[in-house]
Parts: structure tokens; sequence; C-alpha cells
């Protein structure tokens, strides 16, 4: 077995991104970015000795060695959402993609894993798919529902993995905080024309191989035994559970562990070169 896999996390939340990943004994958390308070104590809890900072924007700062082998995040998605307004990668919240980006061109890891919810692929994936190709990352992407890690709910999100190809360099970069156009600021002829190639990526797995064991889960009328055993209904009150808005808040942006344990199996996979891609 090779080396762990240095992980940093942007947008870490509760670290369900991350945890996932560790799950697998093959990757090692060494240093996390997030903003909101109460998530950064989840965090400082359960990961004591590991580097964190506050704010994307500001990241990385030129008191640490950030280098890492991975960068993961789940970027907001509140723009991204059929909830929210549309404004896709263009909106205040979402449009810190471009953060991430550039925070990805200074820091260059060997792999990116991005994580957001399913509406990406018609708000913004050939936005995101082309600026990591800008970045030198090829791509390849898949939407894996909670469902299918035997959650008793869909939950379906689309993660894609990037890798550095033979073109890969760190960049510096600007971005612009009003118009959000940091690909195109970085965008030559070529780039523009190696982004349109790779917008739709490649599959990370088969769609339907991966639907019907979806299907297997939600539309059992008898369960499986790989369903999770869920908690009793303590209701819609309040239970005396301290900071219960807090952890709701967190437990819904975060990722399944699970579904990141299995994404990050495939990442070890690409990294000793045993996993195949289907075309997309």
């Amino acid at each position: 077995m090779g080396r762990m896999l240095r992980v940093g996390s942007l947008f870490a939340g509760i670290g369900g991104l991350e945890l996932g990943l560790e799950m697998t004994g093959h990757f090692k958390t060494v240093w996390q970015v997030e903003k909101d308070e109460y998530a950064a104590k989840v965090l400082a809890k359960h990961w004591p000795k590991v580097k964190r900072h506050d704010d994307v924007c500001t990241f990385p700062t030129n008191d640490h060695d950030w280098q890492c082998d991975v960068i993961c995040g789940g970027f907001p998605c509140q723009d991204i959402s059929y909830a929210g307004d549309g404004a896709g990668l263009d909106g205040k919240r979402s449009g810190l993609f471009y953060e991430l980006a550039r925070v990805v061109s200074q820091v260059g890891p060997k792999y990116v894993v991005l994580e957001n919810v399913a509406a990406l692929l018609t708000r913004g994936m050939g936005d995101v798919l082309g600026t990591m190709a800008t970045l030198g990352y090829d791509c390849q992407w898949h939407c894996i529902p909670a469902a299918s890690v035997g959650a008793p709910h869909i939950r379906d999100r689309v993660f894609i993995l990037c890798h550095a190809n033979q073109h890969s360099q760190s960049i510096s970069t600007q971005h612009d905080k009003k118009t959000q156009g940091m690909s195109e600021d970085l965008a030559d002829a070529d780039c523009k024309r190696q982004s349109k190639q790779r917008m739709y990526g490649r599959r990370i797995c088969e769609e339907k191989s991966q639907k019907r064991k979806t299907d297997e889960f939600v539309n059992s009328s008898q369960g499986n035994e790989n369903h999770w055993h869920t908690e009793p209904n303590v209701g819609r009150v309040v239970d005396g559970v301290p900071s219960r808005m807090d952890r709701l808040r967190c437990l819904g942006n975060a990722v399944v562990p699970q579904v990141a344990q299995f994404v990050g199996e495939i990442l070890w996979s690409i990294h000793n070169g045993k996993h195949e891609p289907q075309q997309g």
C-alpha cells in the first residue's frame, strides 16, 4: 500500500467529505477551511491537530505550508439549487467556486474532489468543468444518491473528480468579485477550445447500473439489509438537545460520509492506475 494522500478541505462544514475519504484508509486530512463557527467547533473536536482557516477568500495564508495531494470542497449550492433564484455561478454564494479554483491554482494539488447538488448539471456544470480544464485538470463526474449506500432518503449529489494532466501548472489568478469572471480572465483561445471539448467530462461509473442499485434501495417495499437503522421520531419541537438548530443545519448541509467513502475508493483506484472511466 502506498502512502496516504494528504487532503485539504474547503467549505469543510462538519467534515463529511474528509471523513468519508479517511474511511477508505488511504487519505489523511491536513487542513480545513470553514467560516461557520458551530461547524468549526465540530471540526476542532474531531480533527484537533489539523490546521484550520476561517475564510476561503483570504486563503492560503503565508504562515503555513498548505501543500496537499487532494483538495476537496462542496462549494455553496444556494444559487444553484432549484429552490434558489437560479443565479448559478454568477450568484454571490455559489460564485465562491471561483475562490476554490483560485486556491487550487495556487496550491497545485494532483487531485480535486468537488461536490454539489444535482442541479449543477444544468446550472453551471460547463463552467465548472471548463474552469478546471483551464487549470490543467481532466474531470470525471457522476450523480450519486445517498440511497445507493443505504440511506432512507434520495439526497442526489454530483461529485466531480479532477486529476491533473500533463498541462497542469500552478497559475496565479485574478478573481473579479463582481462578475465572478475567473475562467474568462484565464482562458486564451486554446484554453477555451479545451474547455469546450471537456464540457461534459466523463462519467465515473455506468449510469444504468448505478440507477438500478439506487432503485433497489428506494423502491423495495420490504427494505434491504444494507438500509440504515433510523433514529426514533423525536418530534418537531424543542426537546432539550443543545444547539439543536445548528446541528440540523450542519447535518442538512453535510456530505454523507459513506458516499464520500465510495468516491474516495474510486479516487484511490485512479491514483493507482486501476480505474478506467466510462465515456460520457
